[in-house]
């Protein structure tokens, strides 16, 4: 039997997360074998990158081929659009208060995935099985997972990236808490003859978020969140009279609309795992976290779970999927994916709340933040890299004694 000085990785899943996973480890000198078919899906949606995880696509190589393709995000608003007796004043972050050129930038999907799978493909140190994990076999010593196609992978730490459903985290027995909304996202992008001055808009409504996100030119990504049946209705209109609810939802802010062909509904739920890591399982991405599209969370988080699971794995190199690396994994990853989740379950549970102390409390908090530069800097801060908000406070809270 060979043993290797750097044990071998085994990363479950083809979307962004697990190509990243596959990229990043690859990157450290690790062996990998990446499962998974290439996702050849068409997917009109964009997802929002903050700058610490396009620096990590940087890293990794890929950030050139599809920066030309994407559009910055400068500043980011929010705007209480509901009919409720109390509503909010407007709230607008710039990236210039924060000294930072650009908070991310927003990516179409049909950009970012082919271009990671590209990259994986081309490198010679990840070994692509381009099938699907049959069944998974948990040792003291190893995971093994049996593919489809009968053959076998071994590894000392398994990643797992296969999305929200994750079958590893079921093999692990890792059970989760899980809760269903009475919503669903409509998705789309559109056209408009206005200029978005690369400003994305978070429209805060009684049955959820409506964001309009920039694209590249005078067109926008769009998410908006309905009850179920309304997405329906919505999804079957004739494109002037869809394009015409969207310009009249969005105030005509960004002047006439038109929306593109392609529209896709996604229902929206919340998912959190009581734990991160178990049994030579380590889970990413959705695998690790799932909540409603408000606030550009969902890959960054993402992002940052292969990002620290690197890190611990880099100290453990000849068996990185041992319970003390796992330990690690897990308690590091809590508190920045429980905060993360339940800032926006709670935010969304708000809009959807009828009750006025909800409404109140979210109105106040958005109130303060808009009226007090510092608070919404250090918002700004911890949205981008956690902890960070916390050093600026902390140096900010330091100089005056000094």
């Amino acid at each position: 039997m060979e043993h290797e000085q750097t044990a071998r990785i085994l990363v479950a899943g083809t979307g962004p997360a697990g190509l990243i996973a596959a990229l990043g480890f690859a990157a450290e000198g690790f062996p990998v074998t990446l499962v998974g078919p290439e996702v050849t899906a068409p997917d009109g949606r964009t997802t929002a990158l903050m700058n610490p995880a396009l620096k990590v696509l940087e890293r990794l190589g890929v950030l050139d081929a599809i920066k030309p393709k994407a559009a910055p995000l400068k500043v980011m608003r929010i705007v209480d659009a509901t009919s409720r007796l109390i509503r909010s004043p407007v709230v607008t972050f710039r990236a210039s208060e924060i000294d930072e050129d650009q908070f991310g930038l927003n990516l179409p999907n049909s950009v970012l995935s082919p271009a990671l799978a590209g990259a994986v493909a081309a490198h010679a140190g990840i070994e692509w099985r381009r099938t699907m994990v049959a069944s998974w076999h948990l040792g003291a010593g190893h995971a093994r997972a049996v593919l489809v196609d009968g053959s076998t992978v071994d590894a000392s730490l398994a990643v797992a990236a296969d999305g929200r459903l994750s079958p590893a985290r079921q093999a692990a027995g890792i059970s989760t808490s899980a809760r269903s909304y009475p919503q669903a996202a409509l998705v789309l992008n559109f056209g408009h003859s206005g200029d978005h001055a690369f400003t994305s808009t978070e429209f805060h409504t009684e049955t959820g978020p409506f964001t309009q996100v920039p694209l590249p030119g005078n067109r926008s990504s769009l998410v908006w969140v309905v009850k179920p049946e309304t997405a329906t209705e919505l999804a079957a209109l004739d494109d002037a009279t869809l394009s015409m609810r969207v310009e009249q939802q969005m105030q005509s802010m960004l002047g006439r609309v038109t929306v593109e062909p392609g529209r896709q509904i996604y229902p929206l739920s919340a998912v959190t795992p009581l734990r991160f890591a178990r049994d030579r399982i380590a889970l990413v991405g959705e695998a690790a976290h799932v909540f409603p599209p408000i606030g550009a969370q969902g890959l960054n988080l993402g992002i940052r779970d292969v990002d620290d699971l690197i890190g611990i794995a880099c100290e453990n190199r000849s068996d990185p999927g041992a319970a003390k690396a796992l330990a690690a994994y897990d308690f590091k990853r809590r508190p920045d994916i429980l905060a993360r989740s339940s800032a926006v379950n709670l935010l969304n549970m708000s809009l959807l709340s009828d009750m006025l102390p909800a409404q109140m409390a979210r109105v106040a908090g958005l109130g303060v933040l808009g009226g007090f530069a510092p608070l919404r800097a250090f918002f700004m801060r911890e949205g981008l890299r956690p902890g960070s908000g916390f050093a600026a406070l902390a140096g900010g809270l330091r100089r005056p004694a000094r």
